[in-house]
């Protein structure tokens, strides 16, 4: 033991000798030589040279303390996702937020990559916190959860009012299958050939102005409803007569094997995007005033069709998805987005559901609208 205890010193003692003669190398390197070699002490310059090397290296940050604006960032991302229900509403900020939540987890292997280049610990730590947020957001539409079987299969589908071929797209749709088919934006010139191309398919249907409904299955008790679209100033100065109900909401029975099911269909105003956020007035409106509807509604089985645009995060269908839960969200697979047709982005194309249960959900082939059509199976 003693043996061993020497050689260690030994060791250690050699170790700073050779330290200590690469610093003085080092120092005579600095300090230069005289003639014939021999040594001069090291002048000022090279002393404060040496202190100011001492500095550097006891200033220097540790990893904790570098990458500090990365850190925070990522605790800001973290507390955006987290508490995006208060964030300020002010010219549909808030909408705009929450129509693009889950696009805010690709801002996590951004700031990864900056704290890996900065070897900041402090960083990827806070990183930690908007990871749990986008999951426990998010992370259950990661996994399949859509089932076989369903006793009736609804669509829906913005067609589109720019749609160069109103006849394929309806060709596309009764290939789909759906037993209950709601279209919206439907034009005055195309709404016939809707009529013609899905009428082999779908024996029963009604339409009322640019929303309507096709369907196996028989209907009754077909009517506009009201979600307060001809209001306003211009509204104002129409006689009563005049002021239309609605013209971009319907509701239906539909008479199913199981027994009498109220199906919604409905195209919620358009939002506009611009620097300061939404411009959202007109969709939040009609959003009241659908829900306000499917409050009323005494049927205890009800399905919602149609374009909303918003998505179910979005505060503004509050009134909407308290009532109604998403066929996506409990059996659809990934996030389902819908909008727009070439990459889309954001969901705002809906098939909500109460008293029936959702077996599946997906989203159909793109047609030459510029929203892509989604379906849904529902069991009893």
């Amino acid at each position: 033991m003693a043996d061993v205890t020497n050689t260690k010193v030994a060791a250690d003692a050699a170790d700073v000798a050779h330290a200590e003669g690469e610093m003085d190398a080092a120092d005579a390197a600095e300090a230069g030589q005289g003639s014939g070699g021999r040594r001069r002490a090291p002048g000022p310059g090279a002393r404060h040279a040496r202190v100011r090397r001492t500095l550097r290296v006891a200033l220097r940050p540790g990893p904790w303390k570098r990458g500090l604006v990365l850190a925070a960032s990522a605790l800001l991302l973290g507390l955006v996702m987290l508490l995006h229900a208060r964030i300020t509403d002010r010219g549909g900020i808030g909408s705009l937020v929450e129509t693009f939540l889950p696009w805010f987890g690709l801002l996590v292997p951004v700031l990864l990559a900056g704290a890996l280049w900065r070897r900041s610990a402090s960083a990827v730590v806070a990183l930690v916190l908007p990871v749990a947020a986008w999951l426990s957001l998010f992370g259950g539409l990661l996994v399949d959860k859509s089932r076989t079987g369903g006793d009736l299969t609804l669509a829906t589908h913005n067609v589109g009012a720019d749609n160069p071929d109103p006849a394929g797209t309806a060709r596309d749709l009764a290939a789909s299958g759906a037993d209950v088919l709601a279209l919206e934006e439907i034009t005055a010139q195309a709404k016939p050939v809707y009529e013609k191309e899905l009428a082999k398919a779908y024996p029963h249907h009604t339409v009322r102005g640019t929303v309507g409904l096709w369907s196996r299955l028989p209907l009754s008790d077909t009517r506009a409803v009201d979600i307060e679209q001809d209001v306003g100033p211009r509204a104002d100065t129409k006689p009563v007569a005049e002021v239309a109900p609605d013209g971009r909401a319907l509701r239906a029975t539909v008479a199913t094997h199981q027994g009498p099911l109220a199906v919604y269909v409905a195209h919620l105003g358009s939002v506009r995007v611009h620097s300061g956020g939404f411009t959202t007035g007109g969709r939040d409106r009609n959003a009241r005033a659908l829900g306000a509807a499917v409050a009323a509604e005494p049927n205890q089985r009800v399905v919602l069709l149609g374009d909303l645009n918003g998505t179910v995060d979005d505060r503004a269908l509050d009134g909407i998805t308290s009532r109604l839960r998403s066929a996506q969200d409990a059996a659809g697979d990934g996030f389902g987005f819908t909008w727009p047709r070439e990459f889309p982005m954001a969901r705002i194309d809906h098939v909500l559901v109460r008293g029936v249960t959702p077996v599946s959900a997906w989203v159909l082939p793109a047609t030459g609208s510029d929203h892509r059509p989604v379906a849904a199976g529902v069991s009893w």
